[in-house]
């Protein structure tokens, strides 16, 4: 009867032999963090703006709406009223929603700048790491030779 070969040892031995450098997963994963958490910021920033915004449309439309829905006593006033509340909802809609571009030009900018950011630094820990990892592949080189 045939007996299995233990390969566990074999593995060790080997994954010992490539060298792991933690400290940069844990670099990656810290700057990856970092990142979303600015991310988040200006997400969330910008929803509260939105939600701010859009309350204080919803708030003007209702009185106007309010204005333009009481009593008149003449038929005309009734015409003039809702000519002066779509004239009103007209105007505050192009307010607003240069305000909502505005909040959207901010976001997109802040975003740009996060993820400039990002990548500068991404580039920088790759640097670093390929650079750890050439003078330990240099040594590990140099001590296999001299060993011979």
């Amino acid at each position: 009867m045939a007996t299995a070969t233990d390969f566990t040892a074999v593995f060790k031995d080997m994954m010992g032999s490539f060298p792991v450098d933690t400290k940069s997963m844990e670099d990656a994963y810290k700057t990856q963090t970092d990142l979303a958490e600015k991310m988040s910021a200006v997400a969330i920033d910008a929803a509260k703006k939105s939600t701010d915004l859009s309350a204080k449309w919803t708030q003007d439309t209702l009185a106007k709406l309010t204005e333009m829905s009481k009593a008149k006593s003449e038929p005309a006033d009734y015409a003039k009223s809702i000519t002066d509340f779509a004239t009103a909802s007209a105007e505050t809609a192009a307010e607003h929603m240069a305000a909502f571009a505005e909040i959207a030009k901010k976001v997109q900018t802040e975003s740009i700048e996060l993820m400039m950011a990002a990548g500068k630094a991404a580039g920088e820990d790759m640097t670093a790491a390929a650079k750890k990892a050439t003078e330990t592949a240099t040594a590990t080189a140099k001590k296999a030779t001299a060993s011979k």
